[in-house]
């Protein structure tokens, strides 16, 4: 759980992981200014990890998946503790690794109306539609939405792509997924409810539009890497994965 001034949620999210089939439950505090450390702590959740300086949401991603792989994981599943995904899916999200059907599954706002009827604002609705469009032309791909922040992974997955080469801003979200695509593994959805409320994280509009624009950069790199224009760094190999005897 990449946490960010998450005190007033995370109770509510952390009761509705199935501790039954979770094995480690990581959270990553990104120099929060409120109590989202001591509430963890208070949880029971046994790695809590705290950031000095505010790393950026992409910066969070990369200690906590660094930590789940350093843990043994097999199957790594990212779920915001702002209460508005809810981790109930998690089982279903992790059978479809675990059977071998897919490496990746999002959490899908978009399938059926989970959107719109927990509250999403239209505008940025609209924006989701849009981005997802131009992104599923640019990179050739067919995802009902690339800004869900629910996720889960195999391991071979993080292993394979350097997510380390990727900002640490917002748009690491989608330069994960174009990773990761590039890599031409398939990437299954299914559909989430979400909530939208005061006390749910959420950037404003300005930091919107820098992610929109980031969002279309990106998909213009892959575009560009697919035709040989281009050799960007984060479509290279796992500098820490050596192809011939795996890792260092």
């Amino acid at each position: 759980m990449p946490a960010y001034n998450a005190e007033k949620t995370l109770r509510d999210t952390y009761h509705e992981i199935p501790l039954d089939i979770v094995d480690d439950v990581v959270l990553v505090d990104d120099a929060s200014s409120d109590n989202t450390v001591e509430v963890a702590k208070s949880l029971g959740i046994t790695h809590v990890i705290s950031h000095d300086v505010n790393r950026g949401y992409g910066g969070n991603q990369k200690t906590c998946y660094d930590t789940a792989l350093k843990l043994g994981a097999d199957i790594v599943v990212m779920v915001h503790p702002d209460y508005q995904y809810t981790p109930r899916l998690i089982p279903s999200m992790a059978h479809l690794i675990a059977g071998d059907l897919y490496h990746v599954v999002l959490g899908s706002r978009i399938l059926g109306r989970g959107a719109l009827r927990g509250g999403m604002p239209v505008y940025k609705y609209i924006a989701n539609r849009f981005l997802t469009l131009s992104q599923n032309l640019i990179i050739r791909a067919k995802l009902s939405e690339y800004h869900t922040g629910y996720r889960a992974f195999s391991r071979e997955v993080l292993e394979k792509i350097n997510f380390e080469a990727n900002s640490d801003d917002f748009v690491f979200d989608n330069q994960m997924l174009s990773q990761i695509l590039y890599a031409k593994y398939e990437i299954a959805e299914v559909t989430c409810p979400t909530k939208y409320f005061d006390e749910g994280s959420s950037i404003n509009f300005r930091r919107s539009m820098v992610y929109g624009l980031g969002v279309l950069r990106t998909s213009f790199r892959h575009r560009f890497q697919k035709w040989g224009l281009a050799n960007y760094p984060e479509y290279r190999a796992n500098p820490t994965k050596s192809p011939e005897t795996g890792n260092e």
